[in-house]
């Protein structure tokens, strides 16, 4: 009867929460947490896949521009720096051809950091030898492996083999009539 007529109710006497309640808050939020980092994990790793094929497409480019200045494509010996330093031509006398740089900026190193590989002819083992290979190693830093980013990857059906269908053939010249 006291508490009744100081004002105080039973229901009012309790302030804070239990420690049961503060754990289920605590493992609901930690769960949330967890959702979105493995969310956040897999939409980093495809945009580093995507920015790395971003990056082959413009080596690529630079590639054809090359091509069409030079008569060739870069040697295995000279990669792809040759893109943008001159200095790596392999014959002095084709300085006066070059009419690089063919890429803005030099891009030594994909986006983990490793060198990019250039095989000029390509190895086969991807596509054959009449193409060039432009392969980041990826995150595992190893060549060869499941992670590798090529050029070739466009061309290649679920099972990781290049799709014959997919296959680039260069038509042939209009002949004038």
């Amino acid at each position: 009867m006291k508490r009744m007529e100081s004002g105080i109710s039973q229901n009012s006497i309790r302030r804070g929460f239990s420690l049961i309640e503060l754990l289920i808050v605590i493992t609901i939020l930690l769960l949330l947490g967890g959702i979105v980092a493995l969310n956040y994990s897999g939409v980093r790793k495809q945009a580093s896949n995507d920015v790395t094929l971003a990056h082959i497409d413009r080596f690529e480019a630079a590639l054809e521009m090359f091509e069409n200045d030079m008569g060739r494509l870069p040697t295995s010996e000279e990669g792809l720096t040759v893109l943008w330093d001159s200095e790596v031509l392999e014959e002095e006398d084709e300085t006066n051809r070059w009419r690089g740089p063919y890429l803005r900026d030099s891009m030594p190193s994909d986006d983990w950091g490793s060198a990019w590989v250039y095989r000029a002819p390509g190895d086969g083992e991807i596509r054959g030898e009449a193409f060039y290979d432009i392969v980041s190693v990826g995150p595992d830093k190893e060549i060869d492996t499941d992670d590798d980013i090529h050029n070739h990857v466009r061309a290649m059906n679920s099972e990781g083999e290049i799709d014959e269908a997919m296959e680039f053939t260069i038509p042939d010249a209009p002949t004038e009539s």
